[in-house]
């Protein structure tokens, strides 16, 4: 641990700290943030709770409020105690802005230390950053988390595959921090070098900024011969740090000190008990900039009941399977990609490539799932790829309680990504059917 005296705190200390925490928040919000202060006002409530219980009273925090806040007017404190402005990668909609003062990136830089620490990073570790740089979050995170454990950094970002490979192998990186398409795609490339990626010294990855599977981690655990730890933050929250897996892999620890989590309903938007499923709402305690009160992230998740065998007392929460604004409804059926992708991990000969294209079939919507073929298997024999779709089909029908068309490419036929993958294509504006 990087912080052991506040990750194993006693739960009733814990609690106690974020009930300060809460009410100190609440209070400062409420005279700095004209948005909540209207929020509050609008439901009658006290910028104050006497019990953690209570802040499910609260009105919500949603991305639209941030939006029509852009770019400043959510900020608590005033622009020149502002250090440091990153904002969201804008995928679903107008960016939006996030700012930081001096003592937000300490604390940031704190928890992407323990986030490092979780996956057996020490000072002794070469870590290499291909997270983007700039206004998305994840480079900057994890790399001022990795100076402050005291590894040797090396900032390198996303892109130019090869490079990145050649730097694994010269530099001696022995932790990588990427996306965990892109982990996959740094493999692949590895091999084309003529290079084993067993053979070079790599032991961890911290994987997030996109949902994956349980067989994609196996994947690139077996492909890059590493412990794949998944970690997770968003940028209206804090960006990377808000909580990682530990070796255990069997949760992710959320930095309770800072945040108070919940899981909703999301057709009531009441909490559901742990072990339960819902979407995520985080609330920030120590955050000085831009403070969120229970802000809705749209990801879909559970809080794991008990300990871990790590010693850690922080909560965990499950690794996130989708996002509610990725779900497709099909027929009738709640489909996330995450689920497509954990079906086709566990198949032989299909790559860990797929897409999902949505268009439209005259006056009704049409699903395909376009899965890349293995490198093993013969793209022109045709009973052969026959069969592997059939397969696929059959699975994924089995898994997900729906039929879907599938299509099998070729090798190396879906476009590669080196940040968030794209796995959803959304053909049904642009007027064309899709075979």
């Amino acid at each position: 641990m990087f912080q052991p005296e506040i990750e194993s705190m006693e739960r009733g200390r814990l609690e106690a700290l974020q009930l300060e925490r809460l009410n100190a928040l609440l209070a400062r919000v409420y005279a700095n943030v004209p948005t909540y202060r209207a929020k509050f006002d609008e439901a009658g409530l006290s910028p104050s709770v006497a019990s953690l219980d209570e802040l499910a009273d609260f009105p919500f925090t949603v991305k639209d409020d941030l939006r029509a806040a852009y770019p400043y007017g959510m900020f608590a404190v005033p622009l020149h105690d502002i250090v440091r402005v990153h904002s969201s990668s804008g995928t679903t909609g107008q960016i939006t802005v996030v700012g930081y003062t001096r003592g937000d990136i300490e604390r940031w830089s704190d928890m992407m230390a323990r986030t490092l620490a979780c996956a057996g990073a020490t000072a002794d570790d070469v870590v290499q950053v291909a997270y983007g740089y700039g206004l998305f979050t994840g480079g900057l995170g994890a790399h001022y988390g990795a100076e402050r454990l005291g590894c040797t950094t090396i900032p390198i970002s996303g892109g130019n595959t090869k490079r990145q490979v050649q730097v694994m192998k010269d530099f001696g990186t022995t932790v990588l921090a990427c996306t965990p398409s892109y982990a996959l795609l740094m493999g692949e490339t590895a091999l084309e070098m003529g290079i084993d990626p067993h053979d070079l010294p790599l032991k961890a990855g911290v994987f997030g900024a996109e949902p994956w599977s349980e067989n994609m981690r196996l994947q690139i655990e077996e492909l890059l011969g590493l412990k794949a730890i998944d970690i997770y933050g968003l940028s209206e929250v804090l960006g990377p740090g808000v909580a990682s897996e530990c070796s255990c892999q069997c949760g992710l620890h959320v930095n309770e000190d800072h945040f108070i989590i919940e899981i909703v309903d999301p057709a009531t938007l009441r909490p559901v008990p742990d072990g339960e499923q819902g979407e995520v709402v985080f609330t920030t305690l120590t955050k000085e900039g831009i403070p969120v009160v229970r802000y809705r992230t749209r990801d879909i998740s559970r809080i794991i009941p008990g300990r871990c065998a790590c010693g850690r007392t922080f909560r965990r929460m499950e690794r996130v399977t989708g996002r509610t604004d990725d779900m497709l409804i099909i027929r009738g059926v709640n489909v996330f990609p995450s689920q497509i992708e954990q079906v086709l991990t566990g198949i032989p000969g299909v790559a860990p490539h797929y897409q999902v294209v949505l268009s439209k079939r005259g006056s009704m919507d049409h699903v395909a799932v376009h899965v890349e073929v293995g490198p093993d298997v013969a793209f022109d024999e045709i009973k052969t790829l026959e069969r592997l779709r059939n397969r696929v089909a059959s699975e994924i029908a089995s898994a997900l309680a729906v039929n879907l068309d599938v299509k099998l490419v070729e090798p190396k036929s879906i476009q590669r990504s080196e940040g968030k993958a794209k796995r959803v294509l959304d053909l049904r504006n642009e007027g064309s059917a899709e075979s």
